[in-house]
């Protein structure tokens, strides 16, 4: 009896926490608009006959894929730190069109073309990373961008993006080389929270013979008067930037209980040269 009754006991448990995973928030960055066209962002990501993970498969869209979202659904499905709601879709294939639901964290949440290739920004997963200072283990998001030709995978690079708080807002978009030898340009993935407090995170990532190159990754954060953290950039094309290298720039306040600023500043050169970066 004992036996049986932990069995239902896990039975329930597993119900509810399915159930919590359905109806979770969505984050923001999931959030498309109707009436809009989207990519897929995952490899052969399923389409289903209705807004349900148990709903049968009717079809599976490869990266790259454009959809046109008809309607936002009512539920959300949460995996890991992504929560996104399903989308009623349609989409072209093999001459037909075809309809269907996908899941939201399935698309891009950013892309661009140019030059002949299509630039996808999409969260592809959470893994749970160590934490040796302070002991303790957390949910940490990786993002993905991926170069694409049709359906052809060229190049893809993968980086943190915190975890579901900082998944409010995300930008992506197409700069110059700044000025870099041998870049043709430069892309700027990003991702910020509502709240006070939870840090954003700025990806750059150089274009150059195919390939995609990401450079060391930006954070900032800061909560009121209190305190701030914020890095940037210092290209060669900006004021005081150097030829064949990229400084990474650092400011940091933190206010104490007797109301004073104790402030940091620091500077990194990178040199590059044409292929690689090192710090110098």
């Amino acid at each position: 009896m004992k036996s049986l009754f932990t069995f239902m006991l896990i039975g329930l448990v597993q119900v509810i926490s399915a159930q919590e995973q359905e109806y979770a928030y969505s984050n923001g960055v999931f959030n498309f608009e109707d009436n809009k066209t989207q990519k897929v962002f995952t490899e052969w990501a399923r389409v289903r006959q209705s807004p349900d993970v148990r709903a049968q498969v009717s079809d599976s869209l490869q990266t790259n894929q454009q959809v046109l979202v008809l309607q936002k659904g009512t539920s959300a499905l949460q995996l890991g730190e992504r929560a996104a709601y399903w989308y009623k879709v349609s989409y072209q294939k093999d001459g037909v069109v075809k309809e269907g639901y996908i899941w939201g964290g399935n698309l891009a949440i950013g892309y661009r073309n140019k030059d002949g290739y299509d630039f996808l920004f999409g969260i592809s997963k959470t893994i749970d990373k160590a934490d040796k200072k302070f002991n303790q283990v957390y949910k940490q998001n990786i993002a993905t961008v991926k170069a694409m030709q049709g359906n052809h995978l060229v190049s893809e690079v993968t980086f943190d993006t915190g975890s579901a708080e900082s998944l409010s807002y995300a930008t992506f978009t197409i700069e110059s080389n700044h000025k870099l030898k041998e870049v043709l340009f430069t892309l700027k993935a990003s991702v910020s929270g509502e709240a006070c407090g939870i840090p954003g995170y700025d990806q750059y990532i150089l274009f150059k013979d195919q390939k995609l190159i990401a450079l060391p990754q930006l954070m900032n954060v800061g909560d009121a008067d209190v305190y701030y953290h914020d890095e940037k950039f210092i290209f060669p094309n900006d004021k005081g930037g150097v030829p064949n290298a990229f400084i990474l720039k650092m400011d940091e306040m933190e206010r104490d209980d007797q109301d004073r600023e104790k402030k940091k500043k620091s500077l990194k050169t990178y040199v590059w040269d044409g292929n690689t970066y090192t710090l110098k």
